[in-house]
């Protein structure tokens, strides 16, 4: 699959330029284990997900300006992860960080990251 058929949309809109977008899930482990083996037993502990996204900086764009508001007022947002035109899953998220970066003779860009509150939900249509 090519990556410029995954997009990430910020409450139903479309945040332009994109160039990165990264999706990652982690679960925690709990150690179980006890002087009655040498063994390591384990269970699954906590789940998180964050995102981060890279795009062209656009001043006019209103996704990234919902985004730059949301980390700035600690507001949630909904994220949707897109696939080759189909939406596929969705979740509210924390935007815990927005950065730019504006390189000499190059294209001004932005970066954002955020932490999903709860799990993705599958979106069906």
């Amino acid at each position: 699959m090519n990556g410029a058929d995954v997009l990430i949309l910020i409450d139903g809109v479309l945040v332009g330029s994109q160039r990165d977008a990264s999706f990652d899930e982690s679960s925690e482990s709990i150690d179980l284990s006890s002087k009655d083996s040498r063994a390591k037993r384990v269970e699954y502990g906590r789940y998180s997900a964050t995102f981060s996204l890279e795009a062209v900086y656009v001043p006019s764009d209103t996704a990234y300006q919902s985004l730059r508001d949301a980390c700035r007022d600690g507001t949630m947002v909904t994220i949707r992860r897109q696939e080759e035109g189909s939406a596929l899953e969705e979740a509210d998220a924390v935007i815990t960080s927005v950065g730019t970066a504006a390189p000499d003779q190059d294209a001004v860009t932005v970066s954002v990251s955020g932490e999903i509150d709860g799990e993705w939900d599958e979106v069906t249509t």
